[in-house]
């Protein structure tokens, strides 16, 4: 009897160990020195990033391996599902440059922006709304991505919706671009669209195209985010040193931003002028 007692505890003493084992190969310990800020990013995705490193999120990582003074390297996928599982939970990458605030997949550091959707629509346009529960928006053809937060109160007005997908790979597709053209084209009336997109591509068409940050909304749609970096949990001294990054170079990323033409709100969720800071 004692010789199985024993024979247990080894077993269960082996079983332990390796649980132990196991646990410190999938959370190593954080790294505390850096030979590159290896950033996982989309390589089409205009105007976050792209492999040409033309994105003001390629911008800002510039900014950030510049600061550490180590070089720049990207881990490029598409960003679809799987997106941090196939990157940043591989350990491959460090840091993803543009995360909503609560993003569940990651450790959120602390906002460097916050914008808000817009309506997109031509200078000529007769459609002049701020707000979705607007009744101008009544039988228009109205360009939104599905699942988006504009979908459901517009549809409310009763507006024609014009939908295009939300999640592609961006190495084939580019569905706002898409809905840009179209108000462009006049296909559509106009697109309700993430601000950082619409005024990307509204201020690339030619002429431009108004841009009408839905600032004052009063449907039950959110409409405004912080955006935010992510990185793996349990890296709590790479959080602090990105947020140390963002308070002291946030001028130089709002300047970034509005090179880009994105709609900027301030801490109480107002447009920004373009002089000032304290975007987050």
């Amino acid at each position: 009897m004692r010789a199985a007692c024993r024979s247990m505890l080894q077993v269960l003493a082996v079983a332990l160990g390796l649980t132990a084992v196991a646990a410190a190969v999938a959370n190593p310990p954080e790294r505390q020195e850096r030979e590159a800020l290896r950033v996982c990013a989309d390589g089409n995705n205009l105007p976050f990033s792209n492999q040409a490193g033309e994105g003001f999120e390629n911008r800002i990582a510039e900014l950030m391996a510049e600061d550490l003074g180590v070089p720049l390297t990207y881990v490029w996928a598409p960003q679809v599902m799987g997106f941090v599982r196939n990157t940043l939970e591989l350990r491959v990458c460090d840091v993803m440059i543009g995360v909503v605030a609560g993003y569940d997949f990651v450790q959120n550091t602390n906002p460097y922006y916050r914008s808000v959707y817009a309506l997109v629509v031509r200078e000529d346009s007769e459609l002049d709304a701020a707000r979705l529960s607007d009744p101008v928006f009544a039988g228009r053809r109205i360009g939104v991505v599905a699942e988006t937060p504009p979908l459901v109160p517009l549809r409310r007005t009763g507006a024609r919706i014009q939908g295009y997908p939300l999640m592609v790979d961006t190495r084939v597709r580019a569905p706002v671009r898409d809905a840009i053209a179209d108000v462009a084209e006049g296909v559509t009336e106009g697109a309700v669209l993430w601000g950082p997109l619409a005024g990307y591509y509204a201020a690339r068409q030619d002429p431009p195209l108004k841009v009408v940050p839905l600032i004052d909304d009063d449907s039950d749609a959110t409409l405004d985010y912080r955006i935010t970096m992510g990185v793996r949990r349990g890296e709590p001294h790479w959080k602090d040193w990105i947020n140390d990054f963002i308070e002291r170079r946030q001028g130089e990323i709002d300047a970034i931003l509005r090179e880009y033409d994105v709609p900027l709100l301030d801490r109480r969720g107002r447009l920004l002028d373009t002089d000032e800071g304290d975007g987050a």
